[in-house]
């Protein structure tokens, strides 16, 4: 049996939501080891000038603790 925490995570990027998604996980896996899963809980964008400028996710991430 495993033991699974999940943690949340705010993260943006200017390119798109699935490179604000890469962001989450590359940034929590700096201290967070055994990522086994992200769930992308909200997406959302900022607008400036007619285009969008940032896009966030808001995201589950789960790993096991050992």
């Amino acid at each position: 049996m495993s033991v699974l925490k999940v943690i949340e995570v705010l993260a943006n990027s200017n390119k798109s939501w699935e490179d604000a998604a890469k962001n989450a996980v590359s940034h929590a896996s700096k201290s967070v080891k055994n990522i086994r899963s992200v769930y992308i809980q909200d997406q959302s964008a900022s607008v400036k000038d007619g285009e969008i400028s940032d896009f966030r996710v808001n995201v589950k991430i789960t790993f096991e603790v050992k």
